[in-house]
């Protein structure tokens, strides 16, 4: 089956991204994920739309806001994403991850520009290599 031509209804679309309609015409309206083709009961999605809106929900989960992934969508360049300065008052989510007393590594999932699965991977070879360096010391 050609998966660049098959359409999905909006049921079809909520089930494989995981989402209600009522979220998926919210990101319609607001420009961040194509029109269907077709109205009413004839409208169809493509993988198209469900690309977009797997991406919509990596970019909320790493604690973008609605207004940051619309710029991120709209940039001609995704790979080379200019970040927002931080501003006075501005709140950020922080992941840590605790090493030993006193050892900590900070990462802000949203500037790091890695998914939660690069960020975990990251996490578990830094382990590794400390456990690495503390064995040698203790031989």
């Amino acid at each position: 089956m050609n998966t660049e031509k098959q359409t999905y209804t909006l049921d079809e679309l909520c089930a494989l991204v995981d989402m209600n309609k009522r979220t998926i015409r919210y990101y319609i309206q607001q420009q961040l994920v194509p029109r269907p083709e077709g109205k009413n009961r004839g409208a169809h999605y493509h993988k198209t739309h469900i690309e977009r809106l797997l991406e919509l929900k990596k970019w909320q989960a790493a604690g973008l806001s609605l207004e940051r992934i619309a710029e991120l969508l709209n940039s001609p360049d995704k790979l080379d994403i200019p970040l927002k300065p931080v501003q006075q008052g501005s709140v950020e989510l922080w992941s840590h991850l605790m090493i030993s007393d006193g050892i900590q590594l900070l990462i802000e999932p949203g500037r790091s520009q890695l998914s939660s699965e690069q960020i975990r991977k990251l996490s578990q070879q830094i382990l590794k290599a400390y456990q690495a360096i503390t064995n040698e010391e203790q031989k």
